[in-house]
């Protein structure tokens, strides 16, 4: 943090200061151009910058963030040290933890479960009751849906292939 002219309160997300405040409901920091609704948690030690939104009862901590245009909403949960970015939403009431990334398009909603280093990327979709975790990777137009459960090395695309 570092008080500037005009009283101004910025912080480092990464790539310089910034305009930001900690969000009153956990103290975690926001960058002023993001949006956290009253409601949202956003932990000490959590991130949420760009202009990334987080609202509904949405919580952020750990040392999770999130970045870019993504969205974090109803009571879904982003922690650990978790990512969301770009213009990826995590909503409904999944969860993405760990190590996790999910971006691009990518969206988790309902109870989802995205953990361990696990990534969700371009325009995937990982819904219901499906869990993605350990090293796998759902990308391209991929749908993990149900009760599916994809972990360990496993890579899952929407890819077409031609033979």
């Amino acid at each position: 943090m570092n008080e500037g002219v005009n009283d101004m309160t910025t912080f480092d997300f990464g790539n310089g200061l910034v305009p930001a405040h900690q969000h009153p409901n956990g103290g975690g920091w926001v960058a002023d151009t993001a949006t956290v609704s009253e409601t949202a948690y956003v932990g000490p030690n959590a991130w949420v910058y760009g202009y990334a939104k987080v609202y509904g009862h949405a919580k952020v901590y750990g040392n999770a963030w999130v970045s870019g245009h993504a969205k974090v909403y109803d009571y879904a949960e982003v922690d650990g040290y978790a990512e969301v970015y770009d213009n990826a939403w995590v909503c409904g009431n999944a969860s993405v933890s760990g190590n996790a990334r999910v971006y691009g398009n990518a969206r988790v909603y309902s109870r989802a479960v995205v953990s361990g280093k696990a990534m969700v990327s371009d325009d995937a979709v990982v819904s219901g009751n499906a869990r993605v975790s350990g090293d796998a990777v759902v990308y391209d137009n991929a749908m993990v849906s149900g009760r599916a459960v994809v972990s360990g090395y496993a890579v899952v695309t929407g890819e077409l292939i031609n033979k």
